[in-house]
């Protein structure tokens, strides 16, 4: 009986976040400093006019802005519930494996040494980067007797991010043309990125998502304990490498084409565990819609708070997530990984 009840709660919750996300594309395509009204938005679509300047927002502006937030979400939230499973950390996001903080690196390196100067331009840089710093962490932390081991994975990253930190502040504080190209990406967002971006990692970013929903039942047995899920004969080295393989093209993707969006894969997962419960089924299966339900209103809010300009929607994220977040660990019933 509870096991039923469950399903049907996530069935429930999955058919709103779709709903919800169809609402989100929606305002994305629609809201901004010049609105657009619903069936104008569709009109763009089936009978585009290149003289509508309406027609021209939409296409070249908001819907790249959209297919990113979608991707960049969805990739985010996955990666999140990922780490939170391999790792059996409630505090694991996309910065405790160097991810952001790598691809802060690789961007800076571009800007300083290459002379790229627009967010087109870092997408391969910031994969790159946040994809290495990744496999650094994962690969130093699975060494030694203990390797895999949740708290010495937690502190290779916490490592590995300060050095790259350090690295990223020497170049920062000793070259301002760096410092004015970078402060805009580092906050993420989707604006100022073209389809040409998605286009170069979609594929990753797919994959990842596809890798992820490899690692599902593999997770739930790691949660009752690495020794009790090698008792019941399943290959933990197995899923670890698939999980962090999926980590690495998700938070890689993300981060290429949205920048250093922090929080995001914090909060979808235990939100979702206060309502679904903690099988990683129903959570990998809803957190993809979910993540791209968060970006996308965090990015149509943005436009929304100080018109004519906008606020990016990684800072958003942060600022509407934290309450939230909050008041889940605030609650008297914990909610289990």
């Amino acid at each position: 009986m509870i096991g039923a009840a469950r399903t049907r709660r996530a069935r429930v919750v999955l058919a709103s976040v779709i709903v919800l996300l169809a609402v989100a594309i929606l305002l994305s395509l629609g809201v901004g400093a010049r609105p657009i009204a619903p069936l104008d938005v569709l009109q763009a679509f089936l009978a585009p006019d290149s003289g509508n300047a309406d027609h021209t927002v939409v296409l070249s502006q908001r819907v790249p802005r959209t297919v990113i937030g979608i991707l960049a979400g969805a990739a985010l939230a996955l990666a999140g519930t990922v780490m939170q499973g391999l790792t059996r950390n409630p505090l694991a996001d996309p910065g405790i494996f160097g991810v952001n903080a790598g691809a802060a690196v690789a961007v800076l390196a571009a800007i300083t040494f290459l002379g790229v100067a627009s967010p087109a331009g870092f997408v391969w840089f910031a994969f790159a980067g946040a994809a290495v710093a990744a496999v650094v962490v994962a690969v130093i932390g699975s060494r030694g007797p203990d390797g895999g081991n949740p708290a010495k994975i937690a502190l290779t990253g916490a490592a590995v991010t300060a050095g790259l930190t350090a690295v990223s502040l020497t170049i920062l504080t000793t070259n301002r043309q760096a410092f004015d190209v970078y402060r805009y990406w580092s906050v993420g967002g989707l604006t100022a990125r073209g389809l040409d971006a998605v286009v170069a990692v979609v594929a990753p970013i797919v994959l990842g998502i596809v890798l992820a929903g490899i690692c599902a039942r593999g997770l739930d047995l790691i949660a009752l304990g690495e020794d009790t899920a090698t008792g019941l004969g399943h290959n933990v080295a197995r899923t670890r490498g698939i999980g962090i393989l999926a980590i690495v093209l998700l938070c890689g993707g993300a981060t290429a084409i949205a920048g250093p969006i922090v929080f995001l894969g914090l909060l979808v997962p235990h939100v979702l565990r206060a309502l679904v419960g903690s099988d990683y089924r129903p959570l990998l299966l809803i957190g993809a819609p979910a993540g791209a339900v968060v970006l996308l209103f965090s990015d149509v809010l943005g436009r929304l708070i100080a018109p004519p300009g906008e606020v990016q929607a990684g800072l958003v994220v942060a600022f509407v997530g934290a309450p939230v977040l909050i008041s889940l660990v605030l609650r008297r019933r914990q909610v289990a990984l």
